[in-house]
């Protein structure tokens, strides 16, 4: 209660905040509340990534997906990595040339990336272009508008619409044990 000399109020006072409602004033609504400093200082956001050893990697799957840990190289376009040896890379991704030697699990060959020279590879997913000595122990994936030449021995193969082979081609023979086939099935398999 407030004392207006000798004018006693008991109405409550609306503001007008331009939104079409009424809003009842209150002494302790009107002045926000003060903000107390902080005695200490605030700690820093957590980092928004970890690093992580690679693990130890099972044993490949036979889908085409990149295995989560292990190492990784990739060759982005434009690069050019000549005459070396690659070895304990569990994924290769050639964007632009490689020209090498390598034994790995899984090699992928981007659309504008080309490989030659020799790989042994658990599974090779091709976009681009290979040329030379391959061996696929587990699956090979030719994508459409990838092209693949030369010395080639593999497990399984999958050749999408669009996609060559072309060369000295064999099945491996843990494969042709586990699938019997005469040769002009394999060749009608791989005209498919």
């Amino acid at each position: 209660m407030a004392l207006h000399f000798g004018k006693r109020d008991d109405q409550p006072k609306t503001l007008n905040t331009g939104i079409a409602r009424n809003v009842t004033a209150s002494p302790r609504a009107a002045a926000p509340a003060p903000r107390r400093p902080s005695r200490r200082p605030r700690p820093p956001p957590p980092p928004t990534w970890t690093w992580q050893p690679p693990a130890a990697t099972s044993s490949a799957s036979a889908s085409s997906s990149t295995p989560e840990g292990g190492s990784k190289l990739t060759v982005g376009p434009n690069i050019k990595l000549k005459g070396v040896e690659i070895t304990d890379c569990d994924t290769l991704v050639v964007e632009g040339l490689v020209e090498a030697t390598m034994d790995s699990r899984v090699i992928q060959i981007a659309e504008q990336g080309e490989f030659k020279g020799s790989a042994e590879i658990d599974i090779a997913e091709i976009r681009g272009v290979f040329d030379g000595n391959l061996t696929v122990r587990q699956k090979l994936v030719i994508y459409a508008t990838g092209k693949v030449t030369g010395k080639i021995r593999y497990g399984k193969v999958v050749i999408e619409e669009g996609g060559q082979l072309s060369g000295d081609i064999e099945c491996s023979s843990s494969a042709s044990a586990k699938y019997p086939a005469s040769s002009s099935q394999r060749s009608m398999a791989l005209a498919a």
